[in-house]
């Protein structure tokens, strides 16, 4: 190798560091913040239910932004997106601890949130025409899929000693710097590139009406739970959600110059890819947010002591995605995500058997190794799959595609479990002679992690009849047509307990 090809090479790898480590920052604010809202609401006096929004606001907007997000990038340049992406993130990570008022933070959030709806598709998008298809690439969304393994869990840890020691403000301001050499490197580091345009034209009806149906789907999946499922709220949200799409894709058929491409899902791969991705965010966070709240209503551990425990999960989900990137080459997409959702699954069944007198080795400490090896392996491969034979044009859209796959299968994995454990509880405790809180806590806990593992098993079979090795004919078929190339926790209650901590 010349000396210009392993500078291009070095060059390569610390673009992945820069990108992991943005894309660290969108995952890790997620569950840090949630470990800071106790703080939030004493400071700020937020109103009866308002607190959730502090959570709701970053998930509506990141949701339903992403796919917009990630098209932006091809046409206006991903450099370039992605460190708009970045200033916004940090800029609105400063006004969010330096609120003044629960109003100013809601506020914040929403900016912070459009501002990871640009990050993180904008990086994968940029890794992807940094890493050309093949072996590397793989290496490469191996690493991805282990810093979002971190990432994910790396809040529960870091969060309580940041906001016991500093205040809540800094789970904010530890964006900022981070951000602002982000930023600083990415000229030196980052090719520009954008999809080849002969002039702009913008799907403007196609790029509100799809923000718009994410943003009310996202909304009716994670208010389902108070509002209820059969709710007018839950229906109508949905019900609107539905036509939309529908209007989104009469729209993009005719349009000269579509936001998303409707060709680009006559790939089973990438369309199997996004789906075995929406099962999987379904069940990691469904599954997080009910291991947590057992873990500190029954078991008594505090927020920390739990951030320790779960390391388990983190370290094994690296250990997967690295594993599921070199296996890939060796036996194919439709293995390592069938095996790695198998885990997943095996990981519910053993959660299932949690119990109100348990303990962290006895209970859960297998259950949380058997899931990070599963998770970390179908991340890796649902990814490839989503992003494989998509043309570097439409590189950002494909991005967005496996964003929004997983951040929607997110909320209705929390939505799902939690309604589940709290309408599980709630009969419990209506009984007759009903058994302790901490009994019908647990039985509800067990009910939702009988629902992890359905989830876990639909994305196996998902990844069984849809993942396989692409033939040249539908590789073929998703590439753009090249004649016309337009711009393109309130402890009183346990029912309470879990209402308030799914907010995460």
């Amino acid at each position: 190798m010349s000396q210009d090809a392993g500078g291009a090479d070095s060059r390569r790898w610390l673009a992945l560091a820069l990108l992991g480590t943005a894309f660290f920052m969108v995952i890790l604010d997620g569950t840090i913040v949630y470990v800071a809202l106790p703080s939030i609401d004493e400071a700020l006096g937020f109103s009866t239910g308002g607190l959730q929004w502090v959570m709701s606001a970053y998930l509506l907007t990141s949701g339903g932004l992403l796919l917009l997000g990630g098209r932006s990038a091809d046409l206006l340049g991903r450099r370039r997106m992605f460190m708009v992406g970045v200033a916004l993130f940090a800029g609105s990570s400063l006004l969010c601890g330096l609120a003044w008022s629960a109003q100013a933070l809601v506020g914040a959030r929403v900016l912070q949130g459009s501002a990871a709806a640009i990050m993180a598709p904008t990086a994968l998008s940029l890794l992807m025409t940094v890493f050309e298809e093949g072996p590397e690439r793989n290496k490469a969304l191996g690493i991805w899929g282990g810093i979002g393994g971190v990432g994910a869990t790396a809040g529960l840890l870091i969060g309580g000693p940041i906001t016991e020691g500093l205040g809540w403000e800094w789970v904010f301001f530890i964006n900022v710097p981070v951000g602002v050499g982000v930023l600083a490197l990415c000229p030196a580091l980052l090719p520009e590139s954008r999809a080849p345009v002969r002039r702009h034209v913008y799907d403007l009806a196609g790029a509100v009406t799809i923000t718009a149906a994410l943003v009310l789907l996202v909304y009716a999946v994670s208010e389902a739970p108070d509002a209820g499922w059969a709710g007018w709220q839950t229906l109508g949200s949905l019900a609107a959600a539905v036509a939309l799409v529908a209007a989104f894709v009469r729209s993009e058929a005719r349009s000269a110059a579509p936001l998303v491409p409707l060709r680009i899902f006559r790939s089973r791969t990438l369309v199997g890819g996004n789906l075995v991705l929406l099962t999987a965010g379904a069940a990691l966070d469904g599954m997080l947010i009910i291991v947590t709240l057992y873990a500190q209503e029954v078991l008594g551990y505090s927020t920390v002591q739990f951030g320790l425990g779960v390391a388990a999960l983190t370290v094994m989900s690296v250990v997967g995605a690295v594993s599921g990137q070199a296996l890939v080459a060796r036996i194919g997409l439709r293995p390592v995500a069938l095996t790695g959702m198998t885990l997943v699954g095996a990981a519910c069944l053993v959660l299932t058997q949690v119990s109100a007198e348990g303990s962290y080795f006895g209970d859960i400490f297998l259950g949380l190794l058997l899931f990070g090896a599963g998770l970390g392996a179908t991340f890796v491969a649902a990814q490839i799959a989503g992003l494989s034979g998509v043309a570097e044009e439409e590189s950002g859209l494909a991005a967005g595609l496996v964003d929004s796959s997983f951040s929607v299968g997110s909320a209705l994995g929390i939505a799902l479990l939690t309604t589940v454990a709290v309408a599980r509880t709630e009969h419990l405790l209506a009984e007759p002679d009903p058994p302790s809180a901490t009994l019908a806590l647990t039985e509800g806990f067990q009910s939702a992690f009988f629902v992890a593992l359905g989830i876990a098993l639909l994305g196996a079979l998902l990844a069984l009849a849809l993942l396989r090795r692409e033939d040249k004919t539908e590789d073929a078929a998703i590439e753009p047509v090249r004649k016309v190339t337009p711009c393109q926790p309130n402890r009183a209650s346990p029912v309470s307990a879990i209402k308030v901590a799914r907010r995460s």
